[in-house]
C-alpha cells in the first residue's frame, strides 16, 4: 500500500534544496536508481530540476530495503541532511549536493512507462501525445509552459500598469463570418438554434469600446476549425486588445513597449524599437511574403527590364505578356549547391506551382547559366549586375504572373535560408502595414475581407470601395518575427454609414447585414469613438521564445492534425438520449 504524508511537509523542491547540514524534506518521481550494495543512490525529480538521495547502511534496515524495491517513476518523500555531495555533477544545478536521507516514504508506486522520461527522447510523438501526462514530466516541456506561464503574467503587467482593463466576454457568442469555419453549440432551450465559440472576441471588444471602458485587455481562448500546421491548433489563446481615441502609431508603440517588456522580463534579452515597418506592398516585393525572416537577406531582384528583349524567349514573352522576371541570389552558395541539390529545389518550386526554375551556378571564372545558349551577346553580364550576383553565387529566376512569381520565390528563399543553415541566432521583428481590404475568391468569384469587415481603409482609398476593390488598404497591420506572424490587428470603422458601405462592397444585402451585425450597427449609431486593436498569439509568441519546433510544445495538451487530442481520444460520440434533447440526427457520410 502507498504510504501518506501523514504530517510530512515539503521544505524545499528538488532544485531548490539549500543550507549544507540542514535537514530538508524533498518530495518528486524518481529518475533514476543507482543500487551499489551498500549504498543507493536515488535521483528525485519535481518541476525545478533533479537531486540526489543517498541511503547508506547508516539508516534503519526497513528504510534501506524500501529504498531497494524503488523502482523509475515511484512518487517518494525524502526527509535527510543536505550535504556536500562526494561525486559532483557539474551537469545539474544540484550537482554540488546530495541528501543523506533518513526518511523514505513511497507515496505511489509505477509501472513501467512505455518510454522512458528523458529530455532527448527517441520516442515518437504519437505515443507521447497518448500518454501526454508522462511526456509532460520531461523537463522541456515543463519549462516551456513554465516560460509561457511567465510570458503570461508579463503581458498583465504590462497592460494593467498602462491603464488597461482586464475584462471578460462570453465563450458563447453569435456565429458571425471572420474567415473560418466556426466551432458551433446547440442549444437545448432554443432548439434548432445555435451558439458559436469565439473565433476571436472582435465584436465584443470594439462593443466595450462604444461602452465607454476606452482600454481593454484579456488573454482570451478562441477557436477556429480550419485545417492544422505547426503553428496552428483548432484552440488557441491570444493576448487581445483594444484602444480608443487612437491611430495606427499608437498602437504600433503600444504593442513594441510590450514587445520589449516581455522579452526583457522573461528572457532578459533587448529589443530594439522602434521595429522596422514596411508596407504589405514592399515586403511582397522585396521577399515574396507577407511574413518575411529577416535573419538573412536574399531579396528579390526585378530583371524584367533586362530581358523584355532577351534572346531567351519565356524571359522576353512573359514581360510582353504582362508577367514579371525576377530571381534571389543566394551569397557564396555556389559549392554548397550542386547540381544534384538544384534538381531537388526545381522540383521544390514545381511542386509549388512553378513551370521551371532557370539558375545560375557561379562556381568558377565563367558562370553555368541553365539558360545561356538562348542569350544575346552581352545580355549575360546584365542579368548578373542586375541580381547581384557574383563569383561563389547562385541565383535563381522565376518568370510567370507577378503574384505567382514572388510567392514562389518567396517560399524558395526561405527553403534555401534552412537549408544553407545562414538564419542568424536572434529575433527579428518586422510591422507589415497598409495591408489590402479586399482578397479575389476564385472559388465564390467575390472579393472577400482579408482581416475583417469592420477595418478601416486608408482614407484615400475610400473611393474605390465600390469601383476597384484590388486598390482598396487598409489601416492594418501585423507584427512578424523571423517569419511567423505573432499579432494581427487595425483601425476598426467607427461610423454606422461607412460599415454599412463597407458590408454592401463585400456583396452583403440589408436583410444580411441585419441578421449578422445589425447589433454592432446600431450600437455605432449611438456614438462610438476612433478605435482599433491588435491580438497577439500568446501560443506563438511563448514558441518563439522556446525555441520550439510547434505550438505542441508550449499547449499542455494540443491537438493533432486532424483536431483530435489522442489522450482523452476526443471527440467522440455522445449517448443518443442527448442527440434527441437537442434535436439533432446524426448523417452518416460516405
Amino acid at each position: 500500500m502507498a504510504e501518506t504524508l501523514s504530517g510530512l511537509k515539503r521544505t524545499h523542491y528538488c532544485a531548490k534544496v539549500e543550507g549544507i547540514g540542514n535537514e530538508v524534506v524533498v518530495m518528486g518521481f524518481v529518475q533514476r536508481i543507482r543500487d551499489k550494495g551498500g549504498i543507493i543512490f536515488i535521483d528525485l525529480r519535481d518541476r525545478t530540476g533533479i537531486v540526489q538521495l543517498v541511503l547508506d547502511e547508516s539508516v534503519p534496515k526497513e528504510i534501506f530495503e524500501k529504498a531497494k524495491a524503488v523502482k523509475s517513476e515511484f512518487v517518494l518523500a525524502a526527509k535527510g541532511i543536505l550535504r556536500d555531495r562526494q561525486s559532483v555533477n557539474k551537469e545539474i544545478p544540484t550537482g554540488n549536493v546530495e541528501i543523506l536521507v533518513n526518511e523514505l516514504r513511497v507515496l505511489s508506486k509505477a509501472q513501467t512507462p512505455p518510454f522512458e522520461i528523458v529530455d532527448d527522447t527517441k520516442t515518437n510523438e504519437e505515443l507521447r501525445l497518448k500518454y501526454r501526462y508522462l511526456d509532460l514530466r520531461r523537463s522541456t516541456l515543463q519549462k516551456n509552459l513554465m516560460l509561457r506561464q511567465e510570458l503570461t503574467k508579463a503581458a498583465r503587467d504590462y497592460f494593467y500598469d498602462n491603464g488597461f482593463l482586464e475584462i471578460e466576454t462570453p465563450m458563447m457568442m453569435k456565429s458571425t463570418p471572420e474567415g473560418a469555419r466556426d466551432y458551433i453549440i446547440p442549444s437545448r432551450v432554443h432548439n434548432g438554434s445555435f451558439y458559436a465559440l469565439p473565433q476571436s472576441p472582435q465584436i465584443y471588444k470594439q462593443l466595450l469600446m462604444v461602452s465607454g471602458f476606452d482600454r481593454y485587455i484579456q488573454i482570451a481562448r478562441c477557436f477556429r476549425d480550419e485545417d492544422l500546421r505547426a503553428d496552428r491548433q483548432p484552440e488557441f489563446t491570444q493576448i487581445d486588445g483594444e484602444m480608443s481615441f487612437v491611430e495606427v502609431d499608437d498602437i504600433l508603440e503600444t504593442v513594441e513597449g510590450f514587445i520589449k517588456f516581455a522579452f526583457k522580463k522573461v528572457l532578459n534579452k533587448d529589443v530594439k524599437t522602434p521595429i522596422k515597418r514596411l508596407t504589405f506592398a514592399q515586403a511582397m516585393n522585396e521577399y515574396g511574403s507577407d511574413k518575411p525572416d529577416l535573419r538573412f537577406d536574399m531579396k528579390i531582384k526585378d530583371i524584367s527590364d533586362i530581358v523584355k528583349d532577351s534572346g531567351f524567349s519565356l524571359f522576353a514573352d512573359t514581360v510582353n505578356n504582362g508577367g514579371t522576371v525576377r530571381g534571389i541570389v543566394a551569397k557564396g552558395a555556389a559549392e554548397k549547391l550542386s547540381r544534384k541539390e538544384i534538381d531537388k529545389l526545381t522540383e521544390f518550386v514545381k511542386g509549388i506551382g512553378a513551370k521551371g526554375l532557370a539558375y545560375i551556378r557561379y562556381l568558377d571564372e565563367k558562370p553555368n547559366i541553365s539558360f545561356g545558349k538562348l542569350l544575346s551577346s552581352g545580355e549575360d553580364e546584365k542579368i548578373l549586375e542586375g541580381l547581384g550576383c557574383e563569383k561563389g553565387d547562385c541565383a535563381f529566376i522565376i518568370a510567370d504572373k507577378t503574384s505567382h512569381c514572388l510567392s514562389i520565390l518567396g517560399a524558395l528563399r526561405n527553403k534555401l535560408g534552412k537549408q544553407l543553415n545562414i538564419l542568424t541566432n536572434e529575433f527579428k521583428f518586422l510591422w507589415i502595414t497598409e495591408m489590402p481590404f479586399f482578397e479575389y475568391d476564385e472559388e465564390s468569384g467575390k472579393w472577400l475581407a482579408m482581416h475583417h469587415p469592420f477595418t478601416m481603409p486608408l482614407d484615400e482609398c475610400l473611393e474605390y470601395l465600390q469601383t476597384s476593390p484590388e486598390k482598396v488598404r487598409a489601416k492594418a497591420y501585423d507584427l512578424v518575427v523571423n517569419g511567423v506572424e505573432l499579432l494581427s490587428g487595425s483601425i476598426r470603422i467607427n461610423d454606422y454609414e461607412l460599415q454599412e458601405k463597407m458590408f454592401k462592397a463585400l456583396g452583403l444585402t440589408p436583410d444580411e447585414i441585419e441578421a449578422k451585425f445589425g447589433f454592432l450597427v446600431d450600437a455605432y449609431k449611438y456614438g462610438a469613438p476612433p478605435h482599433g486593436g491588435f491580438g497577439i498569439g500568446l501560443d506563438r509568441l511563448a514558441m518563439i521564445m522556446c525555441g520550439a519546433e510547434s505550438l505542441r510544445d508550449v499547449v499542455a495538451f494540443p491537438k493533432v492534425q486532424n483536431a483530435s487530442e489522442l489522450m482523452s481520444q476526443c471527440p467522440a460520440s455522445v449517448d443518443k438520449s442527448q442527440l434527441e434533447e437537442l434535436g439533432i440526427a446524426i448523417k452518416n457520410k460516405n
